[in-house]
């Protein structure tokens, strides 16, 4: 397996766990549960980004398990749909005490994984299938993408093309590794840097901050959101010296902030990549160095090495090509049988390339918008109000990637018990919600309703 033999091969690798300092190099954290190497199930891992998930992580992947990396907060309903139709093997759940037909086991003095009771084998999963990752974001419907150790070091090669890591680099897992952005994150540092330092905490608390100064970050990553935030807290007025380099995908950031960074970066001698990327691809596709910053705002950038655009002429749909294109989805057990690597992948993002060769996305073809590099699809979370609410209609929108608008007809209607449900259901918070009562909704000529109308009048109120 190429990325857990690159990954061990950087015998100076350490793993420190923030709060506790505690710190193991990667030749004793990879093979420290003593797993089987031959031994071939599934396995459902909730991470949190702790030691004790990266450990799990490290060790099955290096056994011929399969393994569904998924978010340890995903709703209670929506991992007893996904265990009840794969029937996992093993799962690692720190957030539960017990999962009915499972029993647990100490795997070490740290680690406590869940055995299914009676297991046996109902499926063959097709070999090439090493890692699901989610694309539905906080919905948790059951789409898994299914990636291969060759997918995933394809793209990882890709990436150590430009990306400028060293050996001494101190890297914080502030991404949360079941996103493949935070994936990409981890191996491509695990391969080439000096310390992963695994932490639950985030920008916005002052645990973060002192951490950063105790190990002395080399570098961030994250989504605009954490950009817009940085930029609140007055992060881009002032140097930390330990920081050598930004990164960035999940969305746009605005011209403005842009500008900001791109000034933070020329005073403070730091470099800012700015990434496209997709599930279905192991990770990020296409990238801007620091001088682009000063692009248009919709700009992506080039391919990463080994990777090709091309742009379909009657759809303006972006098309990519690359070794590290996915081998399908998975909707269903039956589903892991197979692996099947399109020869181009299609994006959903509408483009158009720049006489320079930087491309740009113009708008996308499905109802998928990204709230804080967060996939949703709008149609599902119709599909939760509508069960929740009596069927009553409602209209979902993306207002800028910044929040869900969401329309209805019914006046009698609680909008409290919309932005509610969304908070419960979808862990999005109720400030990222806007409802509104509308009369009636237009219909298209074919009777449906009509939504690029009601998306351009949203747009014309904004």
């Amino acid at each position: 397996m190429k990325i857990l033999e690159n990954v061990i091969a950087n015998k100076n690798l350490l793993f420190t766990d923030a709060s506790t300092g505690t710190t193991i190099p990667v030749g004793t954290l990879y093979r420290s549960l003593g797993l089987n190497p031959v031994e071939k199930g599934l396995i459902f891992l909730y991470n949190d980004n702790q030691l004790s998930s990266i450990e799990v992580l490290l060790n099955f992947y290096g056994t011929a398990h399969t393994i569904a990396l998924l978010g340890q907060k995903l709703h209670s309903e929506f991992k007893d749909r996904m265990e009840a139709e794969y029937r996992p093997k093993y799962i690692f759940d720190p957030s539960r005490d017990e999962v009915e037909g499972y029993s647990i086991r100490a795997f070490s003095d740290t680690v406590k994984i869940f055995m299914k009771d009676d297991y046996k084998s109902e499926i063959t999963i097709h070999p090439e299938i090493k890692l699901l990752l989610s694309t539905s974001g906080t919905t948790g419907i059951p789409k898994l993408v299914k990636l291969s150790d060759e997918n995933l070091y394809q793209n990882a090669i890709s990436i150590l093309q430009y990306m400028p890591i060293l050996e001494s680099d101190v890297v914080p897992l502030n991404v949360p590794i079941n996103f493949v952005y935070g994936f990409s994150i981890f191996t491509t540092n695990c391969m080439r840097a000096g310390r992963m330092v695994c932490t639950d905490k985030d920008i916005m608390q002052k645990a973060f901050w002192d951490e950063m100064e105790e190990y002395g970050y080399s570098t961030l990553g994250g989504v605009p959101f954490l950009y817009e935030n940085l930029n609140r807290i007055g992060f881009f007025r002032k140097d930390s010296q330990s920081l050598r380099y930004l990164t960035h995908t999940g969305g746009v950031i605005n011209g403005e902030l842009r500008k900001t960074i791109f000034a933070y970066c020329l005073e403070f001698e730091k470099q800012f990549f700015a990434q496209y990327g997709q599930t279905e691809a192991g990770g990020r596709m296409a990238y801007l160095t620091t001088d682009g910053l000063l692009e248009e705002e919709t700009s992506i950038g080039t391919p990463v090495y080994g990777g090709n655009f091309s742009i379909d002429p009657d759809t303006d749909e972006l098309l990519f090509s690359h070794a590290s294109i996915f081998g399908g989805y998975a909707h269903t057990l039956q589903d892991l049988t197979s692996y099947e690597q399109p020869a181009v992948l299609r994006t959903g993002d509408t483009a158009k390339k720049g006489q320079n060769g930087i491309y740009f996305i113009t708008g996308r073809i499905k109802r998928i918008m990204k709230l804080f590099g967060i996939r949703l699809n709008l149609d599902e979370v119709e599909f939760i109000l509508k069960n929740e609410l009596e069927g009553n209609t409602f209209v979902c929108l993306n207002s800028n990637d910044k929040k869900i608008i969401v329309l209805y007809d019914n006046q009698e209607i609680d909008p409290q018990a919309i932005t509610e449900i969304i908070k419960n259901k979808l862990r999005i918070n109720p400030q990222y919600v806007h409802t509104e009562h509308i009369e009636s909704f237009p219909l298209s000529q074919n009777g449906k309703i009509n939504y690029p109308l009601l998306q351009n009048l949203q747009h014309e109120n904004i």
